[in-house]
């Protein structure tokens, strides 16, 4: 039976305890920033909802301030790190720091890996699974865009990025932010921006503040267009965002009747997806 999911009521931060001794020294080559603020880890584990699913990648699990946050939950975490000495801490050190973890129903494994070169086969097979995490300002986005390429295997989606990117993610049409990332990821997925976190509660402190959002896969994600075309009418508008779509779109070689419809005159930031998507259909039809 699937769990009711958590509302938020995206009340401002307030700041929490700190743990300010970090076990693990965080390199700038990884765009490191190990959380280190209790009640803002705590929030990040709870925005799981656990709806039909058990097993959970944690990307970027640092010093383990969110994995122990995760572990209290009935769940199976993989913790994923490319830093060797964080790998090194969470298999040695961390469950003798934290005993009462050990007992719990969770099964919990730690991985030393790149996720954007990892067959995440290895670790699931074809089960479902959440991704979450504190994830490094400096691959997040291509997080998100290997995410969409695992649609069919993970229902939720949730994490910390840089403020703007969360916000550009979640964004709706009509607005400068909106972009390929928000059109993209609203296709498939629903998408909430749940609360801003300022930069001191990291070690070392960005110099920006972070947004944790939430992604629901959608009931019925599959689209009525084919979806490589769907994402190349994407990236093609938003290419030359400032252009209509009849200038943006002119390497498609359509057909003068398909280009005279007044949705080419629109510029990208003022389609909806359900436009893009409409979009596509019509331009696949046009180029049969």
């Amino acid at each position: 039976m699937s769990k009711k999911k958590k509302k938020y009521d995206h009340t401002p931060y307030k700041k929490g305890r700190a743990d300010n001794d970090s076990p693990v020294k965080a390199k700038k080559h990884l765009g490191q920033h190990f959380l280190k603020d209790e009640a803002v880890a705590e929030r990040i584990g709870d925005t799981l909802t656990l709806n039909n699913y058990k097993k959970v990648l944690e990307i970027g699990p640092g010093t383990g301030v969110l994995t122990k946050y995760i572990l209290k939950k009935d769940v199976d975490l993989i913790a994923m790190d490319l830093d060797s000495e964080s790998i090194l801490y969470l298999q040695q050190n961390f469950l003798l720091e934290h005993p009462g973890l050990a007992n719990s129903k969770s099964e919990f494994k730690v991985v030393e890996a790149d996720f954007l070169k990892y067959d995440t086969s290895q670790l699931f097979g074809e089960e479902q699974f959440a991704i979450t995490g504190n994830f490094p300002y400096n691959i997040s986005t291509q997080i998100v865009f290997k995410t969409l390429e695992l649609r069919d295997q993970i229902p939720e989606f949730t994490g910390m990025f840089q403020k703007e990117v969360a916000a550009r993610i979640c964004e709706k049409e009509g607005n400068k932010t909106y972009g390929i990332l928000s059109v993209l990821v609203q296709a498939f997925y629903d998408a909430e921006y749940l609360f801003t976190v300022p930069p001191e509660v990291f070690n070392p402190p960005p110099k920006v503040e972070s947004g944790v959002l939430r992604l629901i896969r959608k009931e019925d994600y599959s689209l009525p267009c084919d979806e490589k075309l769907f994402f190349k009418v994407v990236k093609a508008a938003f290419g030359q965002r400032r252009k209509t779509l009849r200038n943006s779109l002119k390497t498609f070689e359509l057909t003068d009747n398909l280009r005279e419809d007044v949705i080419f005159n629109r510029r990208p930031e003022q389609m909806s997806v359900d436009d893009f998507i409409t979009l596509t259909v019509n331009i696949e039809k046009d180029l049969l």
